[in-house]
């Protein structure tokens, strides 16, 4: 049965009328409500940062400078101890001739040293690339603008891991 042919059955309520000598006094008008007051300025929403991968998260930020490149508040030298991290982070300065020219401020957290530095040279190309759109080409070309698309393998079921198996029991 449908909705309007049930509601045409139903027969409508009569409507009662109170004698004034019973009705309830008329309500007093409502004193006018206070102003709210003003909301506060919400907090602006916080930048997306660059990532890389799932464990190191890389924000970095590029302006004119004297070529300081500091790391979570300390410098090159202070915040990697390897040579080879220190060198390889100069990559995509060195292919864009801005090694001196540019300020580096980077935010790093998550994964372990070779993963944060792999995980900046990205985001110093990326923030390269926004500074300045001629130089994308030559980052692309030395492969810096590339993602290393490696993962960690799932865990299968039935196994221990992803590759590792329960131990067999012959007998």
């Amino acid at each position: 049965m449908s909705r309007s042919t049930r509601d045409a059955r139903i027969a409508p309520k009569p409507e009662i009328s109170v004698p004034a000598s019973v009705a309830p006094p008329p309500a007093a008008p409502a004193p006018a409500p206070e102003p709210a007051p003003a909301p506060e300025a919400a907090p602006a929403p916080r930048p997306a940062a660059p990532t890389t991968g799932q464990a190191p998260a890389v924000r970095v930020r590029v302006a004119p400078g004297a070529g300081k490149i500091e790391i979570n508040g300390r410098t090159l030298n202070e915040y990697f101890t390897s040579e080879r991290d220190r060198k390889s982070i100069f990559g995509p300065l060195e292919v864009t001739n801005t090694g001196g020219k540019m300020d580096v401020h980077v935010n790093a957290t998550g994964g372990g040293p070779s993963g944060q530095t792999g995980a900046i040279i990205m985001g110093l190309s990326r923030a390269l690339a926004k500074y300045d759109q001629t130089l994308e080409a030559p980052l692309r070309g030395a492969n810096f603008m590339t993602r290393d698309s490696r993962m960690k393998e799932r865990k299968k079921y039935g196994q221990r891991g992803a590759r590792r198996r329960f131990q067999f029991s012959k007998r």
